[in-house]
């Protein structure tokens, strides 16, 4: 956020499940609790309820204002834990996203990418307990990935994948070189 203040960029940080009130209230819903709390469509359902009031009530009046929002995970992420994760059919949560959002999407999307052992290890090294999908098996989180690569292969012009196993400032150089390529801005580093 601050490298876009820096190139004068208005920008909104956000986050997913949340973001809104009535967002943030479904967030707790989804991440607390028994780790099979909920069923796969259970899921999918009350991220696209959030998802909604997110957009309708933050995302939408800001982009209105001119600002840009970046924010922290988006449909793909239905897709990826619920569709490929969880075994939910892809055009059936397609389907769900089209009611929920119509045509809305972003406009650039930035994935981070590194081995499942390597990101569990980082999860539980944050301070705090696991949410509950953090406590799933490996082999939900091997899924998971091959998911969130598989998007990126099919949204080339949308997608970047970034390589997220080296250091915090090598991520970050990655970010903002993709955000100045893809979207034609000029960032400061």
């Amino acid at each position: 956020m601050t490298a876009l203040a820096r190139a004068g960029i208005a920008a909104r940080k956000s986050r997913e499940p949340g973001g809104s009130a009535g967002a943030e209230a479904v967030r707790r819903l989804l991440l607390e609790g028994a780790a099979e709390r909920w069923d796969a469509l259970s899921e999918a359902l009350l991220f696209y309820a959030a998802r909604r009031d997110h957009v309708a009530r933050l995302i939408q009046p800001a982009l209105q204002r001119g600002e840009w929002v970046v924010c922290d995970r988006f449909a793909d992420s239905t897709l990826a834990y619920q569709g490929y994760g969880r075994g939910l059919k892809l055009p059936d949560l397609h389907a769900l996203q089209r009611i929920a959002l119509g045509d809305f999407a972003p406009d650039l999307t930035l994935i981070l990418d590194l081995p499942v052992a390597e990101g569990l290890a980082r999860a539980a090294q944050r301070p705090g307990d696991a949410d509950r999908f953090e406590r799933l098996d490996r082999n939900f989180h091997e899924r998971l990935r091959r998911g969130f690569l598989e998007i990126a292969a099919d949204n080339p012009g949308r997608c970047v994948i970034i390589n997220a196993a080296g250091d915090v400032d090598g991520v970050h150089r990655a970010v903002l070189a993709a955000v100045s390529a893809r979207l034609d801005v000029a960032i400061p580093r």
